[in-house]
């Protein structure tokens, strides 16, 4: 999306609004009603939650029945991810095994005490250790699981074997959530396929509106923990009065998305191959991560060798390309990915690690701006035989 002389590539961070989003949002807060009334109005409202709610569960092979709405990803996953999370009649789980390379929201927002929670390794690839996974569950026979991995990791986009793992949790008799906020949308998602118990989705990331999450389960017979207590709202699973605008966008965003989904995926990665292109052309010894891996269509986690991330972005950004580093930001500053960590990645490589993501308004012009502003960023280098100064 090139706008006013500048190129948006920040999509995993934040995808622009979709138009059918943005009119379903307005149109709704012009009605008056709240879901949880009887009246003609709150019905009208109920109405518009539970549509959206259908769209959501087919976005993902779902039932509308078994989503939950809530308002972000990461308050799904936090609802989630606690012992209180069960099937009926089961225990409660003891211990959460998580990929290294999960978001913070899944490293930091779960509900176990520290010293329950163990971390699956990544390889080389950021793939988790299928091989580590197996002989832990074996380990841990007699003690009830909750395995989360992400389907998506969304720094280096590297689609994790999440069918597989499910199998090995089940195996075993744990449970298996799964954080799908990167990849749907942007690839086929089936919980029935995946073996899942639940997955989590956001809706700014496949372009709703922000402030909207959802937790969708394989199915009925699940105890949940609530984390938001109050009303009977989302069937008591979480309290508060539904965002009905912006639920309701969330829908239109997931079924625009599903019903382009197939042509997407082949545009998306027509578009990838571009921009590796350019980046390759220019700097022959970029790095680019999980380059082995299957990964998302619209995802490049890359490097160039001695240059900074934080200096790279703000170059970029003054020449008019939006991208981000692989890290997450505090306080203004770039910190090392754990996700680069985890893979086994130099410090000093991981430290200039920069993601370029894409979407559904990207277009062929936006590589020409990128690799205009990516050209700059290195004009002042030997080029020769590296590209680091």
């Amino acid at each position: 999306m090139s706008t006013n002389g500048r190129t948006y590539l920040d999509y995993n961070a934040t995808a622009p609004l979709r138009p059918q989003a943005r009119d379903a949002f307005v149109r709704v807060l012009e009605h008056v009603g709240n879901a949880s009334s009887v009246h003609r109005e709150g019905r009208a409202a109920r109405g518009i939650v539970e549509t959206a709610r259908d769209a959501v569960g087919a976005l993902v092979g779902g039932k509308g029945k078994n989503v939950i709405f809530t308002g972000s990803g990461s308050e799904a996953n936090n609802l989630v991810l606690a012992p209180g999370f069960q099937r009926a009649g089961a225990s409660e789980a003891m211990k959460l095994l998580v990929g290294a390379g999960e978001h913070p929201c899944v490293l930091e927002g779960h509900r176990f005490p520290v010293h329950d929670v163990e971390h699956i390794p990544l390889d080389a690839d950021g793939i988790v250790d299928l091989a580590w996974l197996d002989a832990r569950l074996a380990d841990l026979a007699d003690t009830p699981v909750l395995v989360s991995i992400q389907l998506a990791n969304n720094e280096t986009g590297a689609v994790q074997p999440i069918a597989e793992a499910a199998a090995l949790v089940r195996a075993r008799g744990g449970l298996m959530h799964c954080d799908a906020v990167q990849a749907a949308g942007k690839v086929a998602v089936d919980i029935d396929a995946l073996g899942v118990d639940a997955l989590t989705l956001s809706a700014h990331k496949l372009g709703g509106p922000q402030g909207v999450g959802a937790l969708v389960l394989a199915g009925e017979g699940y105890v949940l923990d609530r984390l938001v207590r109050g009303g009977g709202q989302e069937r008591n699973w979480r309290a508060g009065t539904e965002n009905v605008a912006g639920i309701a966008a969330f829908g239109e965003a997931a079924r625009v998305a599903r019903e382009a989904l197939a042509q997407e995926e082949v545009r998306l990665a027509v578009l990838r191959a571009a921009f590796e292109g350019a980046i390759r052309e220019i700097c022959p010894d970029a790095v680019i991560f999980s380059e082995k891996a299957p990964r998302l269509p619209n995802t490049i986690l890359f490097a160039v060798p001695g240059k900074r991330a934080e200096t790279a972005l703000i170059a970029l950004d003054l020449n008019g390309a939006a991208l981000s580093s692989g890290s997450a930001c505090s306080s203004g500053k770039v910190k090392r990915s754990h996700v680069l960590d985890a893979m086994g990645v130099d410090p000093a490589l991981a430290e200039a690690a920069l993601r370029l993501s894409f979407g559904w308004n990207t277009q062929k012009e936006d590589v020409t701006h990128f690799t205009a502003a990516f050209a700059r960023l290195l004009s002042n280098r030997n080029q020769s035989s590296e590209c680091a100064a």
